[in-house]
């Protein structure tokens, strides 16, 4: 597996996720006529600015209006379109959950929704604005896709794919600038997770940015013999259980790690696949019934118990029950 030989050196590339979807949907665009994208006066903040400037007959401004702005995209792709959906997503699909359930997915309609600043890195914007309940409400929807990139790279694989792909899809990014842990060689299939690093003592298994924390953490641990399998499990629904339970297997523990609530999320996802298939001791890194507060993304992450100290806390403890 291509992954940046930089991980875990200062000088590692960092660029925000959403700057992959902006350049996602200009590759898309030049090559498929039928993208459409629509935002809620939110065009620089998602990035999606430039594909307003180059093809402006194929961009719609909704203004505030999220409802109406996922109705607009309904419409257009049930003509034809592909529609892309682009605000906050505490708005959207946290505001036009309805029509997002109702309007598209009822449907099957072609929309991909796009979700920013997620997660507790959002920082200064505080609890109304960092979505950390987004994947839960969205993947319980039948025919949606739920995929959530870990890096700027890969945020840019995950729009063209899903630009390609014929459906319902959200996906999520972040705000700030996190480390691009992956290279364009990497390889990014919707569905398929894959390995990012090897071990055969405690799998942690997680999606978005903050799977950085688990790379980081499973090179320290390794000082301490502790052998830590890495597994990017980007898409959610539909998930990828084959990988999942090879891990378990391989493994015999799991900690799952995400910028998310913990009920509902990337690890109640992997808990769903390993009590039904191969049950084993988990532990789950994320927010613990929590809303989020003003501050420095680096010190919400601490705070709130995502960081590569807590990652480790997190693996120790269930090798511990393992080893029980």
């Amino acid at each position: 597996m291509n992954l940046n030989p930089k991980i875990g050196q200062n000088d590692i590339e960092q660029v925000p996720t959403r700057n992959g979807y902006g350049e996602g949907l200009l590759e898309l665009g030049e090559h498929d006529p039928n993208i459409v994208v629509l935002t809620a006066d939110l065009a620089e903040s998602t990035r999606v600015d430039a594909f307003s400037k180059k093809y402006p007959e194929r961009f719609i401004e909704c203004g505030v209006a999220e409802q109406n702005m996922m109705g607009i995209a309904a419409g257009l792709a049930l003509y034809g379109k592909t529609a892309f959906v682009s605000s906050y997503a505490v708005f959207s699909p946290g505001r036009n959950w309805d029509q997002l359930r109702v309007s598209v997915c009822y449907s099957n309609a072609n929309v991909k929704v796009a979700g920013a600043h997620t997660g507790i890195s959002v920082g200064p914007d505080g609890a109304t604005h960092q979505a950390l309940e987004d994947i839960a409400i969205t993947r319980a929807i039948p025919n949606l896709t739920v995929v959530v990139p870990c890096d700027y790279l890969e945020t840019k694989k995950a729009t063209i794919a899903l630009g390609k792909m014929k459906g319902p899809a959200y996906f999520r990014f972040a705000r700030e600038k996190t480390p691009v842990m992956t290279c364009p060689e990497t390889s990014f299939e919707v569905g398929k997770a894959y390995v990012m690093r090897e071990g055969t003592d405690v799998a942690i298994i997680g999606s978005g940015p903050v799977l950085y924390n688990a790379l980081l953490a499973a090179r320290e641990l390794e000082k301490e013999r502790i052998s830590v399998m890495v597994v990017n499990n980007h898409t959610i629904k539909p998930i990828d259980s084959a990988t999942i339970i090879a891990a378990a297997k391989a493994c015999g523990a799991v900690v799952t790690l995400e910028e998310h609530q913990i009920m509902g999320g990337c690890g109640s996802a992997v808990c769903e696949v390993l009590a039904q298939n191969y049950p084993v001791p988990v532990e789950m890194v994320g927010m613990h019934n929590s809303f989020g507060e003003s501050g420095k993304p680096e010190e919400l992450i601490e705070k709130y118990g995502m960081g590569k100290s807590a990652v480790m806390d997190a693996v120790k403890k269930v090798l511990k029950r393992k080893n029980n």
